[in-house]
């Protein structure tokens, strides 16, 4: 048996919800699903408008388009991300402007940011990483000063508080990720949430082609980044079980924190006192000469043993497709050296993570 990295938990009424879109006949971008799904989804992050597409990628290209960011505009962003963060800034032919990450939090190093803004710079990314808050507060008050727009990527943080309010309802607009592994599920899909109705509407129109008056007239040039009802669907079943998935997500975080909080030569993921961190991946650092074997062997040896394993996100600004200038940004290049998530699905047991860290414990000593 293998013990998987993160498997989606669909036990509620996802197939149901399915079955009615069939017996319905309404399979495609349009039907009760959609509706329902981005009223629920945006009212659930506190927020009055949600856009859904067909990918956590398309999202931030949307949220980019809608903010009219263009070629020559600068972007803020952490090269500790996933490619799809930078890749959206790319599509609009915007530059982006790496910013390292912290050790404490492995999210963006928010006193890097000033430093970086020229007369260029449009707009900052945050990326709440691996369900860890930015500390948004701060990010907003850099934003104002500088008159910068704020676009949080959420896609690995469904329902993660900061203070008082969910993340995606802290900036101008925000995106979310459906993909297989997300707390929360369609497959594959995307939600753009904001207050503004202007950058909702543009988010619509340029999702749909951009269709305008009469039909088949196109005045710009969109995309076909629509949801279907289908995933719609299984999104509003997902949406039902979202605290328990969460609080699933959380449990199963403080017993690999148990287990693991006092080995030499691991870190576990950082907590911060100003927000709830939902560990859509349970994450380590695996420091070698401590720990007296590297993150690979360890993977390999857990992977021997029927347990799955991913490295962290290699840093944007060595990514190979990309040209851009040496830049020295090494606590980012040092997550990804040490870094790997262990299984992290919301059905995991408490058996299943005591194997997992017994095996952890016996590589660790094993000769």
């Amino acid at each position: 048996m293998t013990i998987s990295v993160c498997n989606p938990v669909l036990n509620g009424n996802e197939k149901k919800y399915v079955n009615e879109c069939l017996d319905d006949n309404w399979i495609s971008s349009n039907g009760k699903f959609i509706t329902r799904f981005e009223n629920e989804f945006s009212e659930y992050c506190g927020c009055k408008y949600g856009i859904a597409c067909s990918s956590g990628t398309s999202a931030l290209h949307l949220a980019l388009l809608a903010l009219k960011i263009k070629p020559g505009d600068e972007v803020i962003v952490p090269t500790f991300t996933m490619i799809a963060t930078t890749n959206a800034i790319q599509y609009v032919g915007a530059t982006p402007v790496y910013i390292d990450a912290e050790l404490k939090t492995w999210n963006m190093d928010i006193s890097q940011i000033e430093r970086k803004i020229t007369k260029q710079t449009k707009a900052i990314i945050v990326v709440h990483t691996y369900g860890c808050p930015v500390d948004m507060d701060k990010i907003n008050k850099i934003a104002k000063k500088h008159k910068l727009y704020v676009i949080e990527d959420a896609a690995e943080a469904h329902g993660a508080n900061y203070k008082d309010a969910k993340v995606g309802s802290l900036s101008d607009i925000a995106c979310f990720s459906f993909y297989g592994n997300k707390i929360i599920t369609t497959g594959e899909g995307g939600m753009v949430v904001t207050n503004s109705k202007l950058y909702k509407d543009r988010c619509a129109y340029y999702k749909n082609h951009c269709f305008d008056e009469p039909r088949f007239i196109h005045r710009n040039i969109g995309y076909n980044y629509r949801m279907t009802n289908i995933q719609a669907a299984i999104g509003v079943a997902q949406l039902e079980q979202i605290d328990k998935l969460v609080d699933a997500k959380v449990l199963n975080a403080s017993i690999y924190n148990d287990l693991l909080r006092d080995e030499e030569g691991i870190t576990i993921p950082p907590e911060v006192v100003y927000a709830d961190n939902v560990y859509w991946m349970y994450g380590i650092l695996i420091d070698e000469k401590k720990f007296g074997k590297s993150k690979e062997e360890l993977m390999k040896f857990l992977a021997k043993n029927g347990i799955q394993t991913r490295s962290f996100f290699y840093p944007a600004h060595k990514q190979p497709a990309y040209k851009h200038e040496k830049q020295d940004l090494p606590i980012s290049e040092q997550l990804y050296e040490q870094g790997l998530y262990l299984p992290s699905a919301c059905d995991l047991t408490e058996e299943n993570i005591q194997y997992i860290c017994n095996e952890i414990k016996r590589f660790k000593i094993w000769k």
